[in-house]
């Protein structure tokens, strides 16, 4: 190998050599926890991310003006286990269910039912499954998972007889109650503000490392006699 400018190869190399060792150590349960750094890094994402999903108070202010109006709509399901397990939940709200194949005919009090199922995202969301599971005699998370699989499939049916406002109400139960409360289930939740100096430190790390990278791979090829110019304008005689 030729090697043309030392002094630079050997800066690019001592470079290279430091920003594998902090790889290793990234890699190694060296973290609180017994994490390693990927791990520590996305524990702590994952728990900011619950921090900032938290909609629930403005869902439930949201589906309230339903309470009383009564909406029927038939709603095609999936699977006979599907109908089953639906007709359960919709009986737990005191909402009726009626059944004929894979489609079921529900009736209920749009803003009672949205109301009680906002209730219940909420329980999943602060980690009460216990509560869930006992009330709905099955595991609590599978309940609010069947509940998003039963309103997702009646928000084209309440289009088509022209509840768009309904339907919207249906669907923003499902998209910022049900799915974070699911996406997020016992993951504890954390404020940005109580981690400040940890999420700067990992940011203004995650810079400085991959320049460090950069440079390392610079220098080396620098050293090598490879490197990157401007090619020179040729004119024409």
């Amino acid at each position: 190998m030729l090697i043309r400018d030392k002094k630079l190869f050997l800066k690019g190399f001592l470079l290279m050599v430091s920003f594998l060792a902090v790889l290793v150590l990234i890699f190694s349960p060296v973290f609180p926890g017994g994490l390693n750094g990927l791990d520590f890094s996305d524990d702590l994402f994952n728990k900011l991310s619950k921090g900032s999903s938290y909609f629930i108070p403005q869902v439930a202010k949201t589906v309230k003006p339903f309470d009383g109006k009564q909406v029927t709509v038939e709603v095609k399901m999936k699977s006979p286990e599907d109908v089953k397990t639906s007709m359960l939940l919709l009986e737990k709200v005191g909402a009726k269910g009626e059944a004929k194949g894979d489609s079921i005919t529900m009736t209920a009090d749009l803003g009672a039912m949205l109301g009680k199922v906002v209730a219940d995202a909420d329980l999943l969301y602060k980690d009460q499954t216990d509560t869930l599971t006992a009330a709905y005699g099955m595991d609590g998370k599978v309940a609010m998972k069947s509940w998003w699989t039963l309103l997702a499939a009646s928000i084209k049916p309440l289009q088509k007889i022209k509840m768009i406002e309904e339907a919207k109400a249906v669907n923003m139960v499902n998209q910022k109650a049900i799915e974070p409360a699911y996406n997020f289930a016992g993951i504890p939740a954390e404020s940005i503000m109580t981690k400040i100096p940890t999420v700067a430190g990992l940011l203004i790390f995650y810079v400085i490392y991959t320049m460090w990278y950069g440079y390392a791979i610079f220098d080396m090829f620098g050293g090598m006699g490879l490197s990157m110019s401007k090619s020179k304008i040729k004119k024409e005689a």
